[in-house]
């Protein structure tokens, strides 16, 4: 089960490498940060996506120690609760990421107008 909750976290720390070291050329439906204000324009698109690999990554990293000490709770309980808490903690894990959008979006809002030009 620690396997299956580090996964999140190993998945979010690797996407967010890759994101904030490599940018699509183009703007693109399959490997991209993709949310109306960052689909705006190239400009909007390199920003949001260096952005969110930077918090995906840093944001993965804290979850590992984190994962692993509230795994350690249930170390030598029942196999039923060591799942069960698994999967809480995998929810919550991708409650995080999925929040993770937030902070881009704030940024995108701070760094750009409505119409994708950045603000002086």
């Amino acid at each position: 089960m620690l396997i299956v909750v580090l996964l999140i976290p190993l998945m979010m720390i690797g996407i967010g490498v890759f994101f904030a070291k490599k940018v699509p050329a183009k703007i693109n439906f399959i490997c991209c940060y993709r949310t109306k204000m960052s689909m705006k324009n190239k400009d909007t698109g390199v920003f949001a996506h260096k952005h969110s690999g930077k918090i995906w990554r840093n944001v993965g990293l804290i979850m590992i120690p984190l994962s692993v000490c509230a795994m350690a709770f249930v170390i030598g309980t029942g196999v039923v609760d060591v799942n069960v808490f698994g999967c809480i903690l995998v929810l919550v894990q991708i409650i995080v990421l999925i929040a993770s959008i937030i902070p881009t979006e704030l940024a995108l809002k701070k760094t750009f107008d409505k119409q994708g030009n950045r603000k002086n």
